[in-house]
């Protein structure tokens, strides 16, 4: 064989073997890529960083505005107690002085009370029986001093009379008409009331009921009450220290404890109610269950600064709420805003 024929041999199983060579890599590239879409479509969680909180929040008690800077007088729970929704949990050293304002106004009530159905009732039946005895006895003696004064007019139209007795006979029955229509006005005031006395009577207990009102609501201000059932997770101030805003202890209800976590935007098309989650908590082997029962309504901007050169400074989240069965509730009721990993299935 000739050197030319050689060379054209070369070059032919060159070509062959390129040609085998770039088919199978097609066939390769052919058998990855139905594996590559395959993994992508396979659905993918949600994660995210999160803290445990109970459900119903923690609850920071602290004294009202006008209250700040009053002593503790009592101090009623300790941490870990148990509380009843409206038990008083601390008084503050001016709770006497509330507590006998509103004997105070108790009493200023009772009395304005009683003088408006003093009012209504006008006169009591003695005081009725004895104004009407009076008003006859007066239309008597109006009656005898009427005719006193026409016989002495007679006489003196006779010429049988002085003038002067005629001219007091004639005052005293006027007086004696005087009296009688004073008597009975005075009877008519006791059994109807007048109507501007009975509107200053009504307007008296008003404005002792509202002093009232006022003056138990103070009171209530100078106890610290429980707003909801729960647990004192954490006492701030101690008997005998100034309650301040602050806060004077709070407390949450830990049978029912969440994880509240932080999902980028992009991840929201992923979420669903109801859907489940794994939380794992640091040091712990096991993974607790949840399940998402709140979405946030808000984007919130969350501006870190740090020395991570890959971290997101700046996120933009929404808050998610996943709630905790009994049983893993009880094992983290101890353990509030700690610090745990998310993992949400679409």
């Amino acid at each position: 064989m000739s050197r030319a024929a050689k060379l054209l041999l070369g070059v032919a199983l060159l070509a062959s073997a390129g040609g085998a060579g770039l088919i199978w890599m097609h066939a390769g590239e052919a058998e990855r890529r139905p594996a590559t879409t395959a993994q992508a479509a396979e659905p993918i969680g949600v994660g995210a960083l999160g803290r445990i909180e109970p459900a119903s929040r923690i609850r920071r008690l602290a004294p009202s505005p006008v209250q700040e800077g009053v002593r503790i007088d009592r101090l009623l729970v300790a941490e870990g107690e148990g509380v009843t929704e409206g038990q008083v949990l601390a008084e503050f050293s001016d709770a006497g002085l509330k507590d006998a304002a509103v004997q105070q106004a108790e009493a200023q009530r009772a009395q304005a009370r009683a003088r408006l159905d003093r009012t209504r009732a006008a006169g009591r039946p003695s005081e009725i029986a004895a104004q009407r005895a009076r008003i006859e006895a007066l239309r008597n003696a109006e009656d005898s001093a009427r005719r006193e004064a026409d016989r002495a007019e007679r006489l003196e139209r006779t010429g049988a009379g002085a003038e002067a007795v005629a001219e007091r006979a004639r005052f005293a029955a006027n007086r004696a008409r005087a009296e009688r229509a004073e008597a009975e006005a005075a009877l008519e005031t006791l059994l109807n009331p007048r109507p501007e006395d009975l509107a200053l009577a009504e307007a008296e207990l008003a404005a002792a009921e509202a002093a009232l009102a006022r003056a138990q609501a103070e009171a209530a201000l100078s106890r610290l009450r429980a707003p909801i059932a729960g647990t004192v997770i954490r006492v701030i101030a101690r008997a005998g220290e100034r309650a301040t805003t602050d806060g004077v202890l709070e407390i949450a209800d830990l049978s029912r404890m969440d994880v509240v976590a932080d999902v980028y935007e992009t991840d929201l098309p992923r979420l669903r109610l109801g859907a489940p989650a794994e939380v794992v908590v640091p040091g712990e082997t096991r993974r607790l269950p949840a399940t998402l029962r709140e979405i946030g309504w808000q984007v919130r901007r969350t501006t870190q600064a740090g020395t991570d050169p890959v971290a997101a400074v700046d996120a933009r989240t929404v808050e998610v709420r996943l709630a905790l069965p009994p049983e893993a509730s009880a094992f983290v009721a101890r353990r509030s805003n700690m610090q745990v990993q998310v993992a949400i299935r679409p």
